[in-house]
């Protein structure tokens, strides 16, 4: 099968055109609300918000003076707050002996016991059903899938007990647990290990998913993560762990948190709004470079962070600043978190504001193809994002 042919039968690669209803269709009481709000669905609330106002809108702070991977980030929040509180402990496949798939867990066995870093075997419906278990007695556990696609092993365990267990017991009893791993496409490992899982777990009441991008994000948000009563899928991406970011002298104090559930600008635009989370964010970040190079356009650039609770707000005020909107995800493109966000603009104020149609663009509707030149038509690139952006603004590369 060639690229050509791969286009016949599965059309353009994800780019597609989303057309929503008028907000005056929309009776008052038509109000969409976020599953986050329901107050025995979730338990507690985010800690310290108020303190981290000042983080939520800025890149980086003007103290960022060195840089760190992904991955360290990822596990030096891990060391502290395994150090912090005895009631979290990791498990999952190979996270001891072998310091993790990704390395992610590097040292960590050696530092705290083979009682607190936990080898298993490959059985992730057992490990799971351990981890919430265990969640549901007191403790915190850290539950790593080597993939997200290995925890479809697991997902009674993740949607059945820990994300409806606070809200079947009216209240009473919580679930402070985190499922994390790689998740999203990779590099030539084919259908079964290339899936994104944000809009699957995004569409279940009782769980928070959290999808980072830089090490900041990887480091405040699996640190809140941990720390939250609540059930936490945490996507991360592979391709993402080798990545350095600079950070920031806040983002290096052991009690540094971000607020799940709130996004964040990494780039002030008043043409377009290009809003993504995860690895696709690089691809929006040199469009915008694209953009503003070689046709003056301004891309304003919303890292989600969050997918469930999604925050909805930060990107309809940008909508009214940009009248604008383009999604930006390497998920399939029916029922994906770009349908969720165009649902929601087009219920909300900020449609009066849009000057044309909103955008998204998402993988292909197939699954993942294993041969490398296949494989590059199934996802989108920072050429498609520019088109796009060039699309809704009804401009033409001259």
């Amino acid at each position: 099968m060639n690229g050509n042919l791969l286009r016949k039968v599965f059309g353009n690669v994800g780019v597609g055109r989303v057309v929503g209803l008028s907000s005056s269709t929309l009776g008052k009481g038509n109000t969409r609300v976020n599953g986050v709000r329901s107050s025995l669905a979730f338990a507690g609330g985010v800690a310290g918000l108020k303190s981290l106002a000042g983080l939520q809108r800025r890149q980086y702070s003007a103290s960022a003076g060195e840089t760190m991977t992904v991955r360290d980030a990822l596990n030096l929040a891990l060391e502290e707050e395994l150090t912090a509180d005895e009631r979290v402990f990791l498990l999952g496949e190979e996270v001891g002996q072998y310091n993790g798939a990704y390395k992610i867990s590097k040292g960590l066995l050696d530092k705290f016991g083979p009682k607190r870093v936990i080898d298993t075997p490959i059985t992730e419906a057992g490990f799971a059903g351990l981890a919430v278990g265990a969640a549901l007695s007191g403790l915190r556990p850290i539950c790593e899938f080597m993939t997200f696609n290995f925890a479809m092993q697991a997902i009674d365990q993740i949607i059945n007990s820990a994300a409806k267990t606070h809200y079947m017991t009216g209240g009473t009893v919580t679930c402070p647990i985190v499922f994390r791993g790689p998740n999203g496409y990779a590099a030539s490992v084919a259908a079964q290990h290339s899936q994104d899982y944000a809009a699957w777990y995004g569409a279940i009441p009782g769980l928070k998913v959290i999808s980072p991008w830089d090490s900041e994000d990887a480091r405040g948000l699996l640190k809140a993560a941990i720390r939250d009563p609540n059930p936490v899928i945490f996507l991360e991406n592979e391709l993402q762990y080798g990545v350095s970011f600079p950070v920031s002298a806040e983002a290096l104090s052991k009690d540094f948190q971000l607020p799940i559930g709130k996004a964040k600008i990494i780039r002030e635009g008043k043409d377009v709004t290009l809003v993504s989370h995860s690895r696709p964010l690089n691809l929006c970040v040199e469009a915008a470079e694209k953009l503003q190079a070689e046709d003056g356009i301004s891309a304003e650039i919303i890292n989600l962070r969050s997918i469930r609770p999604l925050d909805v707000e930060t990107i309809i005020a940008s909508v009214k600043k940009t009248n604008h909107l383009v999604s930006v995800e390497s998920g399939f493109p029916q029922f994906g978190v770009g349908s969720e966000i165009c649902a929601l603009i087009m219920e909300s104020e900020a449609f009066d504001y849009l000057d044309a149609p909103v955008e998204r663009i998402t993988g292909a509707d197939v699954p993942t193809p294993y041969a490398f030149n296949l494989e590059g038509l199934a996802f989108p690139t920072t050429d498609t994002v520019v088109k796009v952006a060039r699309r809704t603004l009804y401009r033409k590369k001259k």
